[in-house]
């Protein structure tokens, strides 16, 4: 089950939320607080400020400790949109570990900080999905023990980003992971819009371990937690993130189980309203497509007309997307670079 992935890391500007988010809800990353020249100066300054008070008052009262290290949190995980218009996958694939691990740091000492365990799940996803999985992907039909140990560290990954994701539940709906495990459609009902941006990086994340993980059952039994976290998502906002919630039910709608139309059916529905609540500047539905529904039904042509569209977004139209856009288009590449392998003539 592919998710929808959007740059990362940190949820939508809400007074619903307790953290403040982007408000273009895109690529956010520990460093990253921008909101326009001006604020992104004044924001990063504070940072800054934050970073070398925090190193002080570790030697004063424990009040003063801890208001440094929640203000630093709050900055942290407030969002912006740096990474998100990078040219240079290759540059955030190496600067992204030390925020994540940042992110973690402060966690320690702001355990419920809802938006840094928000930061803290959607950012391990999606570095594990852009980073990891795709060269696991790419390295599998060349050498498969190599890509097997990357796989395998994808999904340590995927895992530790949802246990984040359930924290970070848990921290507005006390019990909510237990009661997950017992029941999830009756669980999930507690949820409310404010929660939509942890429903939906939970589900991702849970759902990307499952795919890569057909010989552990028990972790494929969790799959009715995974659907039951993202149809309460759609239900609650299904224009979260540009249509992200329906560029992931593209895929999971194939291995959805006991639904009444044709998986192929559900999907292409979810692609229509993704392309359109994207408004057509999104590379992902069009690669998600492809890549299930059209290989399912061995259509050639029009998985290469799809990926090709994916090629042909322009990437500097929408700056936000810009790093999202490039990632799905080496997806796109790799995907067309395999066409003999993946239909029979």
């Amino acid at each position: 089950m592919r998710a929808a992935f959007r740059w990362p890391i940190v949820p939508k500007a809400d007074n619903q939320v307790p953290a403040r988010l982007s408000e273009d809800r895109s690529i956010a990353f520990a460093g990253s607080v921008l909101h326009g020249r001006a604020g992104a100066t004044v924001r990063r300054y504070r940072a800054l400020s934050l970073s070398i008070g925090l190193g002080v008052v570790l030697l004063s009262g424990c009040s003063i400790r801890e208001y440094a290290i929640r203000n630093l949190a709050d900055v942290l995980s407030s969002g912006g949109t740096t990474f998100a218009s990078d040219d240079d996958p290759e540059l955030i694939r190496q600067a992204l570990p030390f925020s994540l691990k940042l992110i973690e740091s402060l966690l320690e000492e702001t355990p419920r900080h809802r938006g840094l365990l928000l930061a803290a799940c959607s950012g391990f996803t999606q570095y594990a999905h852009a980073f990891v999985q795709q060269d696991a992907d790419e390295l599998g039909t060349r050498n498969l023990a190599a890509a097997t140990v990357l796989w395998d560290r994808a999904r340590k990954l995927y895992l530790r980003a949802r246990d984040y994701g359930l924290r970070g539940l848990d921290s507005a709906h006390p019990g909510f992971a237990a009661e997950l495990r017992k029941d999830p459609r009756w669980a999930v009902r507690s949820a409310r819009r404010a929660d939509v941006p942890l429903l939906y990086w939970t589900a991702a994340s849970w759902g990307a371990a499952i795919s890569i993980s057909k010989d552990t059952p028990d972790l494929i039994a969790d799959q009715p937690i995974v659907e039951a976290l993202i149809d309460r998502a759609l239900e609650l906002d299904e224009s979260f993130e540009d249509g992200a919630i329906h560029t992931f039910l593209i895929t999971y709608e194939m291995v959805r189980q006991g639904a009444p139309t044709a998986p192929e059916v559900r999907a292409r529905r979810h692609f229509e309203r993704a392309v359109e609540l994207s408004n057509g500047c999104s590379a992902a539905a069009l690669v998600a497509l492809a890549e299930t529904v059209c290989v399912q039904e061995q259509e050639r042509s029009e998985f290469e007309h799809l990926l090709h569209a994916a090629l042909a977004v322009d990437v500097n139209a929408r700056p936000p997307c810009r790093l999202k856009n490039l990632i799905m288009q080496r997806r796109a590449r790799w995907l067309l670079s395999r066409a003999d392998e993946l239909f029979v003539e």
